[in-house]
């Protein structure tokens, strides 16, 4: 039966407790609503204390309804793998047996195919010394837990808090994506960025430099032949300091005289957005990354040149090494080497 319109689309995960599974979802923009529950098992109607005896084969789960055109599949997936252990075999953090075991469930043919995906990327990345056993599974029913388990963050927050603190998986999430923020899954994919939330002027204020904040969000402009990536020309790719959208290919660099990163195209069509007519002598069109709104530079359209000249900051920039990009979840791009 095909989805009627403005019907929200469905996936399932089971990552562990379903208290913390539910707050991580229901906080990505674009999801509807987030269903603690059970699934998997053979037993109908379970109830929490027949699951707890893991005797059942369901797992705690969430269903999670989303909106297709604010957030993606792929987005779901990273969601989910940022907030789970996938190397434990026997539950999550403080909470053991089957009923904790970690699964995405599948509904359909290309939600199976993207798990499956998304898997072998994170296993490429090498950011898990053990092996993933997250298990890929079709779905079978799933079963709404009882009312009281249903938005526990919301409903009993400072009990959740200390659950999530003292049950490990807060600090595993932090050890383990601290140092590994600027991996992506599918970063490739346009797609993959809908649902993707720019963090707060604050956060941003936290992670970036002041040079960095400046132009990415002020539009300043750094010095000419004082910045980082002027003549910089190892094998590469560029991607936005804020938000890890690739955006440029040391293929397509070169010298432009001007003492800033020159570049005669995007990495993909749909990587820049070329924004507001600046005013002065020789000046060109702003550009900017399309999902986080970078300001990046601008873009001249020369007459006596069959290319155009992206002018860019290198503070808008973080370059990614060719033999990196693996490790980086840009995987995709290593064929523009070959």
């Amino acid at each position: 039966m095909n989805r009627e319109e403005n019907e929200p689309e469905v996936a399932i995960f089971a990552g562990g407790c379903f208290w913390c599974m539910e707050e991580a979802f229901e906080r990505l923009p674009g999801v509807v609503d987030a269903i603690a529950g059970y699934t998997g098992g053979f037993v109908e109607n379970p109830t929490y204390e027949l699951v707890s005896t893991g005797e059942t084969g369901h797992r705690e789960a969430v269903k999670i309804l989303y909106d297709p055109s604010e957030v993606s599949y792929e987005r779901l997936l990273e969601v989910f793998w940022r907030n789970i252990d996938p190397t434990d075999p026997y539950g999550q953090f403080a909470d053991r047996g089957e009923q904790y075991r970690t699964a995405i469930f599948y509904l359909n043919e290309e939600q199976r195919e993207l798990a499956e995906e998304s898997r072998r990327r994170l296993e490429l990345s090498g950011i898990f010394d053990e092996p993933i056993v997250t298990e890929i599974l079709p779905a079978k029913k799933f079963y709404p837990a009882e009312k009281y388990h249903q938005g526990y963050y919301l409903t009993f927050p400072e009990h959740y808090k200390r659950y999530k603190l003292y049950s490990g998986r807060l600090g595993f999430i932090k050890s383990v994506w601290e140092k590994n923020a600027h991996f992506r899954l599918f970063p490739e994919r346009e797609r993959y960025w809908l649902g993707w939330a720019k963090p707060s002027a604050s956060e941003l204020k936290n992670s970036l430099t002041p040079l960095q904040y400046g132009v990415t969000q002020l539009g300043m402009t750094e010095p000419a032949f004082q910045n980082e990536y002027w003549n910089h020309y190892e094998e590469g790719i560029y991607v936005d300091v804020v938000s890890g959208e690739p955006l440029f290919s040391s293929l397509d660099k070169f010298d432009s005289g001007t003492g800033w990163p020159s570049f005669t195209k995007p990495l993909e069509e749909w990587a820049v957005v070329e924004a507001k007519e600046c005013e002065g002598f020789l000046c060109g069109k702003e550009v900017r990354s399309r999902f986080a709104d970078s300001h990046l530079g601008h873009v001249f359209h020369e007459p006596t040149s069959p290319w155009k000249r992206y002018c860019i900051n290198s503070a808008a920039l973080r370059f990614i090494k060719r033999e990196d990009l693996e490790k980086y979840g840009y995987i995709a791009y290593e064929e523009f080497f070959k």
